[in-house]
């Protein structure tokens, strides 16, 4: 009888601290965690703005108009510019 005891309190730990470990990976995956901040706007000349900004498969879209008119700019994770597409 014991040993059924241990063994029915064993398995409720496991339930408890897996459950644990879905919730906190969950959490984690969702952005939950502590993100960085960029600063698109210092990175910008002057005279341009930011019409929209979109996530585009783990980059960073942000639609700009400025003197030379609009485009995109493809920001990577570390808020460097991978690419642009200029717009007439």
């Amino acid at each position: 009888m014991g040993a059924l005891k241990a063994l029915v309190i064993g398995m409720g730990v496991l339930i408890v601290a897996g459950t644990v470990t879905l919730v906190v990976l969950l959490i984690q995956r969702a952005g939950g965690g502590a993100g960085r901040a960029l600063d698109v706007a210092a990175m910008l000349p002057a005279g341009n703005r930011i019409l929209g900004i979109a996530g585009v498969e783990g980059r960073l879209a942000v639609w700009v108009e400025g003197p030379e008119g609009a485009r995109v700019l493809l920001l990577d994770g570390q808020g460097r510019q991978v690419g642009e597409v200029r717009t007439r």
